[in-house]
């Protein structure tokens, strides 16, 4: 009976446990208790289970709960770690979208203002038309007009002195009209002998010459959107120069540039960089060759051994492998052959003498100057006489260090500014060489410094910065705070700038080529040049300066030459060659004009200053023999009459008495 009296609440006690959801170890077929782990079906086993798995491999439950926590937490990790690249990458795709918006406003700008100016030209030409037409009939209707009312006049008399003599032979003759018939007679007889204006005394020609045929096609033709597919994840590079080559030699690297799905481009006007990064830290330049069929070749020369990086980037983004690691050795010559071999064609007196060249070898039609060689010469022709005054910096990120600095500019307050490119920094010294001050933030965003390369200051005072990497050009005030930029969405590499005599910013476009000249508001005023080796065409053009004449005068990197510009760009002096020869230049870099309108150019490959007349003519060398110069690049003239010169592969910079 008592087991009768229980055996329904026990009935509904069992039923309510096998409703029940299972709990975390309990098995949810069976409902028992899991004790075990099949390793081949991944599932968790209780008693019941283990029979249909007992060919399995298996493991406690603990341990295999263990093991997937282990895995799950690395997962978790592996997964999480990605977040950052993920972050970045998200970064740098939407600042690829904002500056390409930014390259669109940019170009539908030029666009609009192109046509709008076709537009106003048009208009012009067409008032000037019709002006010239007025005045080219008027004078011939005048004249016309007056001979019509000369020929009325005459018609008129000779009309009404024959109606009058008709009149009077009709009547009968008498004594009376005697005396007025005389009178017709002189009249008719004076007509008839008067000269009328019978022939055309001017044409009835007016013709329009219009040719609109060649204008029309040229139309069809004006403009083109200038892009690629390439990528540089995709694209790759081939050559020897990848990995070695010789001191003084050139070298040379293929670039094959591929879409996102791997396919090779067929077309060229890519943006590609290329840069060799000696031990020091400084930056070896080369020539980049667009072949025109998606494939480029980038020429270089460095001037000493070691081991060096090749940065090759397409869009400011590495390319596959890129930086490569190089390696740079002496040529092997025999003992024999060594004077003449071991020399390569260009590069500066003093590296010359490293390599070993024989005092009494010379180069045939160079005649360096005597200051490039070390052993001061007076030339009664030149009035130039110039030698150090002191140099400040060494290679570090210190205040008053530097690592390839770049750009110079000399306030009128008597500060020297240097961009110094790889501190991301402008540093400010007095002209005595006493440090002041120096600023700037590391950064992509506005008010930010990622690669400053070249500097100016404005006659308000401001400092105005062309930033290669952010390409743009920032203006900060005179203590170092950010106003605003300029330039973004039109620049792609600016390398120097400059202000000329109305206060507008002139920046040198070393990857477009081109020299734009900027409001201070940012307003394009104009721009010229493009890639090439024409009078009127640029190859990695660096810095510029402005002469008493408002003329800009731009160092034509590749070129080896320098070119004097009219505000409006047309071209009006070139001087210049490669070589090593008085005038010439491997790869001139800085630019100033002193109060005489002599120009002053940093000649780069050479390690020298050259000083050359209004005209293009050589005068002479700065003496730099006390302590030679490596790889200078920007150049201003001090307040004072001081040159300053950036001593890039020195990492200082170089303050010089340039007497006038």
């Amino acid at each position: 009976m008592e087991a009768q009296q229980h055996s329904p609440e026990s009935s509904s006690e069992e039923c309510t446990v096998l409703e029940a959801p299972p709990t975390k170890d309990t098995c949810p077929q069976h409902g028992g208790k899991v004790f075990d782990y099949c390793c081949v079906c991944a599932c968790a086993l209780c008693d019941e289970c283990v029979h249909d798995h007992k060919e399995h491999a298996r493991t406690p439950i603990g341990h295999a709960l263990e093991q997937h926590r282990n895995t799950l937490q690395a997962k978790q990790t592996a997964a999480h770690d990605r977040l950052p690249q993920i972050s970045d990458a998200v970064v740098l795709v939407r600042e690829m979208v904002q500056q390409l918006t930014n390259q669109r406003a940019a170009i539908e700008e030029d666009i609009v203002g192109s046509f709008e100016d076709l537009h106003r030209q048009l208009d012009v030409r067409k008032s000037v038309l019709l002006m010239e037409l007025e005045v080219t009939f008027g004078l011939k209707q005048k004249v016309l007009q007056a001979q019509l009312e000369s020929l009325l006049q005459g018609e008129s008399a000779v009309s009404s002195a024959c109606t009058r003599a008709e009149d009077t032979l009709a009547t009968e003759a008498c004594s009376g009209s005697l005396e007025a018939e005389l009178e017709l007679k002189d009249k008719l007889e004076e007509l008839v002998g008067c000269h009328f204006p019978c022939q055309p005394e001017e044409n009835d020609q007016l013709d329009l010459v219009l040719e609109t045929d060649g204008l029309r096609k040229w139309i069809h033709n004006l403009g083109t959107i200038v892009t690629t597919s390439a990528v540089a994840s995709q694209s790759e590079a081939m050559g020897a120069g990848l990995e070695q080559c010789i001191v003084g030699l050139p070298a040379s690297v293929t670039i094959v540039t591929r879409d996102k799905s791997g396919g090779a481009c067929k077309s060229g006007n890519a943006i590609l960089s290329a840069e060799v990064f000696t031990p020091d830290g400084s930056i070896v330049d080369g020539e980049m060759v667009d072949r025109k069929n998606g494939t480029y070749e980038f020429v270089y020369v460095v001037p000493k051994e070691g081991e060096f990086s090749l940065a090759l980037r397409l869009y400011d983004q590495h390319i596959k492998g890129s930086p490569f690691k190089l390696s740079v050795s002496r040529p092997q010559v025999s003992p024999s052959s060594a004077t003449v071999n071991a020399t390569p064609s260009t590069g500066s007196s003093e590296g010359a003498k490293r390599r070993g060249k024989s005092p009494g070898q010379k180069k045939k039609g160079s005649k360096r100057a005597s200051s490039a060689l070390g052993t001061p010469r007076r030339k009664t022709q030149n009035p130039i006489e110039d030698d150090l005054i002191f140099r400040i910096g060494t290679k570090g990120r210190n205040k008053g260090e530097f690592t390839n600095l770049q750009g110079v500019a000399a306030a009128s307050d008597g500060n020297i500014l240097i961009a110094d490119s790889n501190n991301q920094c402008v540093q400010i010294f007095s002209n005595q060489g006493e440090f002041r001050s120096r600023f700037g933030v590391r950064g992509r965003s506005a008010g930010q410094l990622q690669r400053p390369t070249g500097v100016a200051v404005h006659p308000s005072g401001d400092i105005i910065i062309a930033d290669y990497d952010n390409k743009w050009v920032s203006i900060f005030s005179s203590d170092g705070k950010f106003k605003a930029k300029l330039g973004s969405g039109r620049l792609m590499g600016p390398k120097g700038v400059t202000v000329d005599r109305n206060g507008h910013v002139i920046v040198v476009d070393n990857k477009a080529c081109t020299v734009f000249i900027f409001q201070l508001s940012g307003k394009l005023i104009t721009k010229f040049g493009s890639r090439g080796n024409g009078d009127k065409q640029f190859a990695g053009p660096h810095f510029a300066a402005i002469n008493e004449n408002n003329e800009i005068i731009v160092s034509d990197f590749h070129n080896h030459s320098v070119k004097v510009f009219t505000p409006e760009g047309e071209l009006l002096l070139k001087f210049g060659s490669n070589g090593e020869g008085n005038g010439q230049f491997n790869a001139p870099t800085g630019v100033a004009v002193d109060m005489n309108g002599n120009i002053i150019v940093a000649d780069w490959g050479n390690s020298r200053i050259q000083v050359f007349d209004g005209s293009g003519s050589f005068l002479s060398y700065i003496n730099t023999s006390a302590d030679p110069l490596y790889g200078p690049q920007g150049l201003a003239l001090t307040d004072d009459g001081h040159v300053v010169v950036a001593d890039s592969g020195n990492h200082c910079f170089k303050v010089y008495r340039y007497l006038q």
